[in-house]
């Protein structure tokens, strides 16, 4: 369920508009879980075909220095377990270096690559801006998932001279018709999704990640509360919970080639 809040206006119409893949790119395992989780679990109960591509493995991450050899297959796991309990099995890794990651030729590529491959009708990615009111969104990889994402679906995908040894391996140019941002500056919201009947699920796939957030019950308060949040944004009920997102129109009825 969309909602109307009285906010910048979404271009997306979920009553005409037609969703039967989607693909999320982001920077680590565990990012997707707390960004869009509960859409994504809504999105897999309707039968929509959602994939993820991590461009990292997470070796930066955890708290336990004697984990350092094992970090990035102990995370890799997690998201595999995670993404099941909200209805996602494919999942891509682009192994970049945790804490290095660059919008670079060599990163735009690859998702021009996947989302050549898997023709999805929304990209679900990272938002390139930074969010002032809450900087831990806007850790540097996220920033450079967003910065990349958006530069890929934009001309590079749909022009069939961008990248030619693409097109050479039959992966011709496409365009993508919906680029869903989130952890963006909250003034970009202009779409909110209703995800009060799929908290549960999020929370378990979130919980999933020990080896990030070992505080369980502080976890699960501060995204209850955030999701609570999120729905007073967008205009819901009392004690509804919201998921927000940045939606940007990339080809549709009034696109124009070349504008």
């Amino acid at each position: 369920m969309s909602i109307d809040a009285g906010r910048p206006q979404s271009p997306f119409d979920p009553e005409t508009s037609r969703i039967e893949r989607v693909l999320c790119f982001t920077a680590h395992p565990d990012d997707i879980d707390f960004g869009a989780a509960g859409t994504i679990a809504a999105w897999t109960a309707a039968g929509v075909q959602v994939s993820y591509c991590i461009m990292t493995d997470g070796d930066a991450g955890g708290f336990d220095p004697g984990q350092r050899d094992e970090i990035a297959l102990l995370r890799i796991a997690e998201q595999k377990r995670a993404a099941a309990l909200v209805g996602v099995t494919d999942i891509h890794y682009l192994h970049q270096r945790d804490g290095y990651l660059e919008a670079s030729h060599e990163v735009i590529r690859e998702v021009v690559r996947l989302i050549r491959a898997l023709r999805p009708d929304i990209v679900v990615s990272m938002h390139p801006e930074r969010n002032w009111n809450r900087i831990q969104k806007s850790h540097p990889d996220h920033l450079a998932v967003g910065e990349a994402v958006t530069r890929a679906v934009y001309p590079a995908l749909e022009n069939p001279f961008a990248y030619p040894e693409l097109a050479d391996a039959g992966l011709a140019a496409y365009k993508l018709p919906w680029l869903w941002l989130f952890a963006g500056p909250d003034e970009r919201e202009n779409h909110f999704v209703d995800v009060t009947d799929h908290i549960d699920s999020k929370l378990e796939a979130i919980h999933i990640h020990v080896s990030q957030h070992p505080d369980v019950d502080a976890m699960e308060r501060t995204v209850r509360g955030l999701m609570l949040k999120t729905g007073r944004r967008a205009g819901l009920p009392a004690g509804r919970s919201a998921e927000a997102f940045h939606v940007v129109a990339v080809n549709g009825p009034a696109t124009i080639a070349g504008f």
